[in-house]
């Protein structure tokens, strides 16, 4: 049966806004604010797919694997932002989360002609990434029927790596086969077939979730602080700071001294504080807990 894009949830026309061009700029933003507004309670509806999600990426990561993002266009710009800011955030190599755009490293600045419509090319870009049994792949197509994401995913599986699909329409060419789907359905865009609004707007929540809620697993996160933070300047400094005070309930010049003690790591600050112990026995005890505070000071204390 031939496949017609007006089929597609994200490219029918929004009845609210068939006479956008004769809004005032007050109603545009209204009504953008109005449908933005049901953007999270679509997500909301598929917060158990997101669940498994996490849990299935988690323990790829967990066991030496890592994570990629497989995308077109806006698609492939969100995979490659949420993979930029897991190092400097969460303290990861950048080799751990990986974007991956149908077109390389100029499309992402400028959309690259035909580049997500052969499926061989999201084939060869998974072979040359290198990816393999353990890893975890996300493939993210707002229609769902990207024939460069449908390749990637396909090679990836032919490669024993685990499958995660993220769409923005119920039927889903790129579940087909998935380990987990996750089909946010966003309902018609503001402006007719734009899915760099609504449809956009979702895959970012989404991604948010899958590497939060990653890295709060692997214990990148303790409580709710960002203690993998990276000290790469003045205002990082000054969180990390904060973040030891915070942590461990001394003030800003207690946890100043801490974190010199501990070369600008604050996990390794918090460590310090919280047991006694050196900086060379605290990082010893990090290391045998793999970076994990809570499971630390839940635990017997004591390097082995």
């Amino acid at each position: 049966m031939k496949f017609h894009l007006r089929d597609l949830t994200t490219e029918t026309r929004n009845r609210n806004t068939e006479e956008l061009d004769k809004f005032s700029t007050m109603e545009i933003v209204q009504i953008m604010n109005e449908e933005d507004k049901t953007v999270a309670f679509a997500v909301e509806k598929e917060l158990a797919s997101i669940a498994a999600a996490v849990d299935l990426i988690a323990e790829c990561l967990e066991n030496g694997g890592r994570l990629f993002y497989f995308g077109a266009g806006t698609s492939g710009r969100l995979g490659l932002l949420d993979a930029a800011e897991c190092p400097p955030t969460f303290g990861t190599d950048p080799s751990l989360v990986q974007g991956v755009i149908a077109g390389g490293e100029k499309a992402i600045v400028r959309a690259v002609e035909g580049a997500e419509d052969v499926e061989q090319n999201g084939r060869e870009d998974v072979i040359a990434y290198g990816v393999k049994a353990g890893d975890a792949v996300v493939g993210i197509a707002a229609s769902g029927r990207t024939p460069y994401v449908i390749g990637a995913l396909a090679e990836a599986r032919g490669q024993q790596a685990k499958i995660i699909s993220l769409s923005c329409n119920q039927e889903a060419q790129i579940s087909q086969g998935a380990d987990v789907a996750i089909n946010v359905v966003v309902g018609p865009e503001v402006v007719t077939g734009s899915t760099r609004l609504k449809a956009a707007t979702a895959q970012k929540m989404v991604l948010n979730m899958i590497t939060t809620g990653c890295m709060v697993r692997l214990g990148k996160v303790y409580k709710n602080l960002m203690v993998n933070v990276q000290v790469t300047n003045e205002k990082l400094k000054e969180r990390a700071k904060q973040i030891v005070a915070e942590a461990t309930n001394v003030s800003a010049d207690e946890a100043d001294v801490l974190l010199n003690k501990a070369d600008g790591d604050a996990k390794l600050a918090i460590v310090m504080q919280k047991t006694g112990l050196q900086a060379e026995e605290a990082s010893r005890l990090l290391t045998q807990y793999k970076g994990n505070i809570r499971r630390i000071l839940e635990g017997n204390h004591k390097p082995e």
